[in-house]
């Protein structure tokens, strides 16, 4: 059994140390939001928090997560309350297939959390380590620095 924090709330995992949080997360804690993709932490999908931090974790062992905290997507916000990213994302249609947004609400939340007024080049360094294939990036970065400016606006 291997606890940890996630999404705010103590859980514990029975597998294997080397079973991979993504695997954990996607079988038995039953959060699917965050994604696989390459596999080989290069493109992003797979982010999330640990503690604060965007990482990957497709290839993060589950033994490295031990009492510590993660944050998924589904832990950012509620439907009633999402987080400010994903209140623009959403507003604005930022996505077009959706399926590397998770990850990129994963950075761009590491990002206002640390800098709640990021220049333009900041957030497209933040998520340098998202790929986005359906060329939706322009539209994601205006939606970056919408939630950025709402984040101020509510603080």
């Amino acid at each position: 059994m291997i606890g940890f924090t996630l999404n705010h709330r103590p859980v514990t995992v029975d597998a294997t140390p080397e079973t991979s949080l993504l695997h954990a997360l996607r079988g038995p804690l039953g959060l699917t939001a965050t994604r696989f993709g390459c596999g080989a932490e290069a493109c992003g999908a797979c982010m999330v928090l640990l503690d604060g931090v965007p990482t990957n974790s497709c290839a993060l062992p589950l033994a490295r997560v031990a009492g510590r905290e993660v944050v998924t997507v589904e832990g950012l916000g509620t439907q009633e309350a999402p987080h400010p990213v994903q209140a623009a994302l959403l507003e604005m249609q930022a996505g077009q297939c959706g399926y590397c947004l998770s990850g990129i609400q994963i950075s761009a939340a590491a990002l206002l959390a640390r800098n709640p007024a990021p220049a333009r080049g900041e957030i497209a360094e933040a998520l340098a380590g998202n790929l986005c294939r359906c060329g939706a990036h322009n539209r994601i970065l205006h939606a970056i620095e919408t939630a950025a400016a709402a984040a101020r606006r509510a603080a």
